[in-house]
């Protein structure tokens, strides 16, 4: 083979799909490629063709827009042009112009067809969209269940409570007549109905508690121990996210509803016998324990529950839910004792989560990012108790696992620890001057959650701070090229760009330079359109009814998002069950041709999105 034919060898067996060619295939393939170069700006694939090919970019670039002239696609070196030889593909509705001077190789579409048939799985990849293919790869990466731990990832509520007798007692029944009912039926609940509504439950441990530890008479009206204010789920709910509910709320019993109606109540005991490493048992040891030593000793299960999670095959956002929940819980049992130290607040206070916590997205042990919102009315001599307490959580958050923040934005560096007139001045400031710093800040800030707020501060500064965004074009202009900066890792040729040197050398950073773009792009849209969501996933879903993105386009950056977590997931799994320090860098070399291509399709597709909010901005089309 001569060099020129031996370098385009070379060049197809490190692209995906022609990698999945065996290798006497790669060695004849170049003899039936033909060269063909275009200029900038011209229709492609050009009609004047002499017959119908699939088109190799070499060089170049590629744009594909829809009939409104919005651009869905871009196609760079590696990526292939489909639309004469699959009828079935969607680019056959789009227009393809040359955005860059563009040299293909070309292979007939007659070519292609017996290489399909030859080859089964070089054939599949053709067989669906890019978004297809990745949709499909989500699925192949779901790990089965482990024996231990049950799928509660597929199991919906439903499959707990069918057949199951609702017992119920009307308002104006008594406590006795509950407990009757109770005892007769052998629940550990009953409903509290009116009419047709349901207005509360009663727990057993409602009955010791509110009744007999209280000495209420057993003739009182249910109406004085029944819990109100209920959280309810529905039956087609699936088991896992009643689990996370149950996490994050900290209690043991969810009524469960159809169609509006009360049709039986789930409980963790119900659960338990499909997942061993319960994140609502361990939450619950959480809020129970007496001093640190405790919480450093059940912060130490958060790395086995996340192997588990994965194991069990939990989908990125499953897990990212239940470790934010434990992660809450020791948040807030070391806020409780630092008020059992130091004596109640002078003034009241919230403690605010930011970045992966705050969203939901957490892993194992990340690091800290935190800081305090105290009411206006606090005193200078106030800010001593804070401090206090601000040490207090933040060392013993560090003792958990969970590291102090390399950048201080923790609630024990005095700038995080501020009134609320002070944050209001803070997003003022980064919204009407957003320079680099203030981006910086607004990337963290923007995403915060409180943890412990019994006053709602929070969700007050949150509705400031949304209306200042759909005010402020210029402050989303700035945004939106903040969010444009981490570029996903695909350069020349569709090769994987991987970090150069150091401890990471020849590996793929899959936070910043995988899910932080989408992060970003999430945040955009929230912020354009007032959207409250502080999960990327939800903000995302957000977007699309809120016509900031199509449908398609959030449904895209959503699937990439959980593609490339489950890998990065995958990877910590592995690191933490070797007892290893979890990290976000992944060796391209330790996944198969067919992982690589797919994260391939997830990092194009990142690209093509963050190349569209670019577009749609600057064309006026936000707000």
């Amino acid at each position: 083979m001569d060099v020129e034919l031996l370098e385009i060898r070379d060049f197809l067996a490190c692209h995906h799909p022609f990698d999945l060619l065996p290798a006497g295939a790669l060695d004849r393939l170049p003899k039936k490629l033909s060269v063909r170069y275009f200029r900038r700006g011209l229709e492609f694939p050009p009609k004047d063709a002499d017959q119908a090919y699939l088109y190799i970019l070499r060089r170049g670039a590629v744009e594909l827009r829809n009939p409104g002239g919005d651009l869905l696609s871009k196609l760079a070196e590696g990526d292939l042009c489909t639309t004469a030889c699959l009828k079935i593909d969607v680019t056959q509705t789009l227009t393809g112009t040359t955005a860059e001077d563009t040299l293909c190789y070309l292979l007939t579409c007659a070519d292609l067809a017996k290489l399909r048939e030859d080859y089964p799985d070089f054939a599949t990849f053709f067989d669906h969209s890019q978004r297809e293919r990745l949709r499909k790869a989500l699925g192949l990466l779901q790990l089965e269940p482990s024996n231990s731990g049950g799928n509660l990832m597929t199991v919906n509520i439903h499959d707990f409570v069918a057949g199951r007798k609702v017992t119920s007692v009307p308002l104006e029944a008594s406590i006795r007549a509950a407990a009757i009912a109770m005892s007769e039926s052998r629940v550990a609940s009953i409903f509290v109905m009116d009419g047709e509504r349901l207005a509360g439950i009663i727990t057993d441990r409602d009955l010791r508690t509110r009744c007999i530890a209280a000495g209420l008479s057993f003739e009182e009206p249910v109406t004085r121990i029944m819990t109100t204010n209920l959280h309810t789920i529905t039956s087609g709910t699936l088991a896992f996210h009643a689990l996370i509910t149950m996490t994050r709320l900290n209690v043991h019993h969810l009524p469960v509803l159809e169609d509006g109606r009360v049709v039986g109540m789930l409980s963790t005991s119900d659960l338990v016998r499909f997942q061993s490493a319960n994140s609502v048992y361990l939450v619950g040891d959480i809020r129970k324990a007496r001093d640190l030593e405790a919480l450093i000793a059940l912060s130490a299960k958060v790395a086995d529950l996340q192997v588990h999670l994965v194991r069990s095959g939990a989908t990125t956002d499953q897990v990212g839910q239940a470790v934010s929940a434990v992660t809450d819980a020791i948040t807030t049992r070391l806020v409780e004792m630092a008020e059992r130290e130091l004596g109640p607040p002078p003034v009241p206070y919230a403690w605010m989560a930011a970045g992966s916590q705050a969203r939901r997205e957490q892993s194992s042990h990340s690091d800290q990012d935190n800081a305090l919102l105290i009411a206006d009315h606090m005193k200078p001599e106030d800010d001593a108790y804070f401090a206090a307490l601000a040490r207090i959580v933040n060392d013993g958050l560090n003792a958990c696992g969970y590291v102090y923040c390399p950048g201080n934005v923790m609630a024990s560096n005095p700038k995080w620890r501020q009134p609320l007139r002070m944050w209001r001045k803070y997003f003022n400031s980064w919204i009407e001057r957003p320079e680099p710093m203030a981006l910086m800040h607004s990337s963290i800030f923007f995403d915060l959650r409180a943890i412990h707020d019994p006053e709602g501060m929070v969700d007050e500064l949150r509705e400031h701070v949304l209306d200042l965004c759909r005010a402020n074009r210029i402050f989303i202009a700035y945004m939106v090229a903040n969010a444009l900066k981490h570029r996903p890792p695909l350069g020349f040729f569709r090769n994987f760009v991987l970090v150069s040197g150091g401890n990471h050398d020849k590996t793929l950073d899959l936070k910043h330079r995988g899910t932080v773009p989408i992060i970003d792009m999430a945040r955009v849209y929230a912020l354009s359109t007032g959207q409250p969501a502080v999960n990327t996933t939800e903000r995302l879903e957000q977007a699309a009814k809120s016509q900031a993105v199509s449908q398609e386009g959030a449904a895209n950056l959503i699937d990439a998002l959980e593609l490339i977590g489950a890998l990065r997931l995958r990877h910590q799994a592995e690191q933490l069950r070797k007892g290893q320090k979890a990290d976000n860098f992944l060796s391209p070399d330790s996944l198969s041709g067919l992982e690589r291509g797919h994260l391939k399709d997830a990092f194009s597709l990142i690209n093509t999105m963050q190349d569209f909010l670019e577009q749609r901005y600057q064309a006026g089309r936000f707000g």
